[in-house]
């Protein structure tokens, strides 16, 4: 499984209210919730971001709340990833729980640009700065979480077991 897009860099602490503000927390829809995906850090994030496109980020992504909104939100936008140094352990695990693909890379978060083409393969974990033709290495995740990943999040994966 793979992603290529823009990048989209962020600093540390990006917590959840920035992800999506609970404000608009009130509707169920998460497409109108994505409405409003990193409206306060960046009023033009959905006006820009394509199917595929990379969240570059500091320490600690998706702090704050338990929401599991936030990275639904990511998702729905169509992004294709989150590369980060490192991830609230609670965003972390819902990111999981829906299929939502996340990374930890340092030297990646400290050397790729806003702007780069980024291409990540999950199975390896080998992120590629196609912008500047570096390489990084995350660890990838196990195949298990990967099957979950692949399936579309935790219920969908235990639905295909189940189906099986």
């Amino acid at each position: 499984m793979n992603t290529q897009g823009t990048v989209f860099k962020y600093p540390d602490n990006v917590d959840t209210d920035v992800i999506i503000p609970a404000r608009y927390l009130n509707t169920p829809d998460a497409n109108e919730l994505a409405l409003h995906c990193m409206e306060d850090i960046d009023k033009t994030f959905v006006e820009r971001v394509k199917p595929g496109d990379v969240i570059v980020a500091g320490w600690n992504f998706g702090c704050g709340s338990s929401r599991e909104h936030a990275p639904l939100v990511l998702k729905t936008c169509k992004t294709g990833c989150v590369i980060a140094k490192s991830f609230a352990r609670i965003f972390y695990r819902n990111a999981i729980n829906i299929g939502f693909p996340i990374l930890e890379c340092e030297q990646a978060a400290d050397e790729i640009c806003a702007g780069d083409e980024v291409r990540v393969d999950f199975d390896t974990g080998v992120i590629t700065d196609l912008t500047t033709n570096k390489t990084y290495q995350a660890q990838p995740f196990p195949p298990f979480i990967q099957h979950i990943i692949k399936s579309g999040g935790l219920l969908a994966s235990l639905k295909e077991g189940a189906d099986e």
